[in-house]
């Protein structure tokens, strides 16, 4: 499963940077290959600068090793070694009116000193994060990641979006980070599905994503901004790197293992502010959208 699954990323990391291209029409992706000390690399694709694009990743790795006492901590187990891999995204458009975006898809096996295999799961999702809230674009991308669980299971949007929205959850704002999409992990075989199920839903959000978000891009990336526009998502931006730095698990996890930290920070933003005590004026659609941030919305 985990060759399987890494020649998948592979090629979708390929398809994704590649789509993105044509469409900013300016900057291309700077590749840079990597490989870690302990076990295994990866393959760091970085667009900056763009028409579109301000800055952005695309990123797959695998690697490989003992797994480190932090980390036996958190997943409750003693000495074990681990292999993980996966493919991870956000991007951080130019104009406001273009919502920012992230994904992850990924795959964690551990083992045994004898090498066998003693536990395996996927996880990953998609999300959104507005700085302006055009309805029908949330619709839009709810309405792809609802299909693409349709013929799994039947608890899967309503489970996973939930999940989505609990997680991406600042918590020291009490707020959203944005309109969500959905989150899933410690996808396991059961009763219902075997791993090879599990691998057809997790590839079928992948290949989902450009079409849940590339007709945003297209249909606001031309539209007029005014620098009050532009400081908004700088600040909105500043919540972004919050939750990244004090809440997310990739980030951490990462951190703990020794990972490259020039691909666990591509997500943050090129421009970005912290203003004291900012309050968005009262009626003004920056308001609405903290509005909406605030309560987790049904968006299909």
């Amino acid at each position: 499963m985990k060759d399987i699954f890494y020649a998948y990323i592979q090629e979708l990391q390929q398809t994704i940077t590649s789509n993105l291209e044509e469409i900013d029409g300016k900057a291309m992706f700077h590749e840079d290959e990597w490989t870690r000390p302990e076990g295994g690399g990866g393959r760091t694709r970085i667009i900056e600068n763009g028409a579109v694009f301000e800055k952005g990743g695309v990123n797959i790795s695998a690697v490989h090793g003992a797994l480190p006492e932090s980390m036996q901590t958190y997943f409750e187990v003693t000495d074990v070694d681990f292999f993980a891999c996966g493919l991870s995204l956000v991007l951080h458009p130019k104009n406001p009116m273009v919502p920012t975006v992230h994904a992850n898809w990924r795959y964690f096996e551990m083992y045994d000193k004898k090498g066998t295999i003693v536990d395996q799961w996927f996880g990953g999702g998609q999300d959104l994060t507005p700085y302006y809230l055009f309805e029908e674009d949330a619709t839009h991308f709810h309405t792809i990641c609802k299909r693409s669980c349709e013929g799994h299971h039947p608890d899967f949007y309503t489970t996973y979006k939930k999940k989505c929205d609990e997680y991406f959850w600042n918590t020291h704002r009490n707020e959203a980070r944005g309109i969500g999409g959905l989150f899933f992990d410690y996808c396991k075989a059961n009763d219902e599905l075997n791993m090879k199920d599990w691998y057809a839903f997790v590839t079928e959000v992948g290949n989902s994503f450009l079409e849940a978000y590339v007709p945003i891009v297209q249909k606001r990336k031309d539209l007029e901004y005014t620098p009050v526009q532009r400081k908004w998502q700088e600040i909105r931006r500043g919540r972004y790197v919050e939750f990244n730095l004090v809440h997310d698990k990739g980030t951490l996890f990462g951190l703990k293992t020794n990972g490259r930290i020039e691909s666990i920070l591509m997500s943050l933003p090129p421009h970005v502010q912290w203003v004291y005590d900012h309050n968005p004026e009262k009626g003004s659609e920056e308001e609405r959208l903290l509005n909406v941030l605030k309560k987790p919305r049904k968006w299909v």
